[in-house]
């Protein structure tokens, strides 16, 4: 039946890879069915078949698709489906986007999706990677143009131990988890959270990786040899040269004056009259020329950059190519929140707030990994005026929650245990002000946050980028702390945070084929530069060390361990007790299964009180032991005495007073506060009380 069916098999770190072909999806341009171990996707590549009008880049799409059958779950929803993607997914999307996005044609203007369904998992076989591997193989066999394939790697860091695609067990000890993609020759691709890794452990696991996926480089190539089809013909969209050169030598001079200021609104200002002197002159003879002055404008900024930065060694800015930004640092800036600080690089700003909550706040995730919830969130927000746009709040986009990843990321290796310090924490960072590398200035402005907010975190932590500008010849240099035309117009934004023992995070953008190992070390050398920089120079100097106490108004945290048989009676029937302790204190109070009680209160009094009344729930008299009581009730043959809510005892007649006592009302009234000695309980397990015992012990 399926005549075109074939099937590819490869050892791939000692775990099977199969792919298939030519049984599903028949109808995309490139389409496999792709196992690792139990992990199973259909990957699909689909192109239109002409380009989209009036665009000036790549309308590519990379949706990476979780299904929850995949892991045996039906969905929490309302409507039990999936429905927008997970953050995981929206990042794994983005991981597999930065990698193939560079390999297509610059001027390919035709819509291109990749969906990546995940259809089965197994713990021990990275869904991610092989949805990785699986993009590559389904474009490669397509006929849409691509300069593929590449090859990606999972890699871990167990007891000092490089490890490849390590298994669940080894990732849940691993040190790093860092995602290699390379083509044949170059890596294209790192992202990486890691404990504080060193560079050259972190340099070496990547060169590991890149010889690995060499190999299956050559698998894939065997599948294309096979089954692949011949790339179709697209109109191209270039400009036409001759065009571009007139107006080049034209405007040429005015652009580079235009262009020579560190200050974003000043530039934008100097380029406005230039681009209606071009209209002006040349609209008459180019037809056309409106829709194409976008991408003409772009282009001519962006040989008179990349030719100072090549040639010069000029930077836009007039910096050196080691120089960083001007820089400032400040803790404090508002005064009800939790924690809040600003960061300054150049025309970048980002303030950050710090709020602590009770765990029971913590994020719940609904994935198909292992992870059910973080204690940790952190949101990256960029509104149009920090670029001088005129647009309205609209709800985070893939960018946004990429950004917010990753500073979340590389906070995290520092962060505090739950036992240390038992609160959910929420970092959010505003973007007030953008001219290149917001992300890292929000590492920066968290670090600020938390030490402000009186987190015990085990170091400060840094970002910073590392830009580079390739020329045809091979040359190449990089360049620290890239601002927005740097960003725009070179060819990579390589992200790197960290202590100063070591990385935490990093995140690689590249706009071209891949990065020698040369250049890798130049960037991990310049980043590593940077961070210790910013560190002791601002980080350190706006704040030395994290505040002793959290702020007046942060709820305070009573840690305390009940037996958990005692669980329920704190509880109580329907959660009628608990929900009497908080009305009555106003106090938050978490109970987990092993018997951990967190009791919050911003008022600290409050929370003492609540712990009062819980230790009295879960008290234990103690035979021979005196405690004080009230008296509730009186019969014929003696009092009960309340010791604790919820325990009462009996005081016999006989044991009133150490005189003969004849009538209960003699000695004492229902409310009387009396001190009692605790003798055990009977054999119906009845409380038996002693005043008369008590008196005597005081005597």
């Amino acid at each position: 039946m399926f005549e075109n069916y074939r099937k590819f098999e490869y050892d791939f770190e000692g775990r099977p890879l199969v792919v298939e072909s030519g049984k599903v999806a028949g109808l995309a341009n490139g389409s496999v069915m792709i196992h690792y171990g139990e992990t199973v996707l259909l990957c699909c590549a689909t192109a239109s078949p002409k380009p989209r009008d009036g665009i000036d880049f790549l309308p590519l799409s990379v949706d990476f698709d979780e299904k929850l059958y995949a892991v045996g779950r039906i969905p929490g929803s309302f409507n039990r489906r999936e429905g927008r993607p997970s953050d995981k997914a929206i990042l794994t999307s983005r991981v597999i986007d930065r990698p193939v996005r560079p390999l297509f044609p610059k001027d390919l203007r035709n819509d291109v999706a990749l969906t990546l369904t995940v259809m089965s998992v197994d713990p021990d076989c990275s869904p991610e990677i092989t949805a990785m591997i699986g993009a590559s193989i389904a474009l490669s066999i397509s006929d849409i143009p691509w300069n593929g394939p590449i090859g990606g790697m999972f890699v871990g860091l167990v007891d000092g131990k490089i490890v490849m695609n390590p298994t669940a067990e080894q990732r849940a000890k691993s040190d790093l988890q860092l995602t290699v993609a390379a083509s044949e020759k170059k890596v294209v691709m790192i992202e990486a959270g890691a404990n504080e890794v060193d560079d050259d452990t972190m340099y070496n696991a990547i060169m590991e990786a890149h010889e690995e996926i060499k190999k299956l480089i050559v698998f894939i190539n065997q599948i294309v040899a096979e089954i692949g089809k011949p790339k179709f013909d697209y109109p191209s969209c270039e400009l036409d040269h001759d065009m571009f050169d007139e107006i080049f030598n034209f405007c040429e001079k005015d652009v580079m004056f235009a262009l020579d200021t560190d200050d974003k609104t000043v530039r934008d200002a100097r380029m406005q009259p230039i681009q209606d002197a071009i209209l002006e002159n040349f609209s008459e003879k180019y037809e056309g020329l409106d829709i194409m002055l976008p991408e003409l404008i772009y282009k001519i900024q962006k040989k008179i950059v990349r030719r100072w930065l090549l040639v010069d060694k000029k930077r836009v800015d007039g910096r050196r190519m080691d120089q960083i930004r001007p820089l400032d640092a400040e803790v404090g800036i508002l005064p009800r929140t939790h924690g809040s600080g600003l960061f300054t690089r150049g025309q970048t700003q980002v303030l950050t707030t710090c709020t602590l909550g009770a765990l029971s706040e913590a994020q719940l995730l609904d994935g198909i990994d292992e992870e059910t919830e973080k204690r940790y969130i952190h949101h990256y927000n960029m509104p149009g005026y920090s670029t001088g746009e005129a647009k309205a709040i609209r709800s985070p986009g893939r960018r946004e929650i990429g950004h917010g990843a990753l500073a979340e990321r590389s906070l995290i290796p520092v962060l505090p245990s739950k036992e240390e310090f038992p609160y959910a924490m929420r970092l959010v960072s505003e973007v007030v002000s953008s001219n290149g590398s917001t992300s890292q200035a929000s590492v920066c402005g968290s670090t600020l946050a938390l030490m402000d907010a009186g987190v015990p975190i085990k170091a400060p932590v840094a970002g910073i980028s590392c830009g580079l500008i390739t020329a045809e010849d091979g040359s190449w240099d990089t360049m620290t702390d890239i601002q927005g035309l740097e960003d725009f117009y070179g060819d990579m934004d390589f992200k790197v945070a960290g202590t100063h023992k070591g990385i935490t995070s990093i995140q690689m953008d590249l706009k071209i084929d891949g990065l020698t190992p040369e250049i890798i070390k130049a960037a991990f050398n310049r980043t590593h530069i940077g961070r210790d920089y910013i560190i002791d120079e601002y980080i350190l100097k706006a704040i030395p060390e994290p505040r002793a106490e959290i702020s007046k108004y942060a709820p305070k945290i009573i840690q305390m361990k009940i037996d958990v048989d005692k669980i329920a009676a704190v509880i109580g029937k329907g959660g009628e007790m608990i929900k009497k302790i908080t009305a009555e204190t106003g106090a938050k109070i978490d109970i987990e299964e092993d018997g951990s009680i967190y009791i919050l209160a911003v008022n600290p009094e409050s929370g003492k009180m609540a712990k009062g009344i819980i230790d009295a729930i879960v008290f234990e008299p103690t035979v021979g032991c005196c405690y004080n009581g009230t008296v509730t009730r009186i019969i014929p043959i003696g009092a009960f005495v309340e010791i604790a809510p919820g325990k009462e005892g009996l005081v016999h007649i006989s044991k009133l007073d150490t005189k003969r006592v004849e009538n209960v009302e003699d000695v004492v009234s229902v409310g009387d506060k009396v001190t009692v000695k605790y003798l055990g309980v009977d054999e119906k397990g009845r409380i038996n009380l002693s005043r008369k015992d008590a008196l005597a012990d005081n005597n």
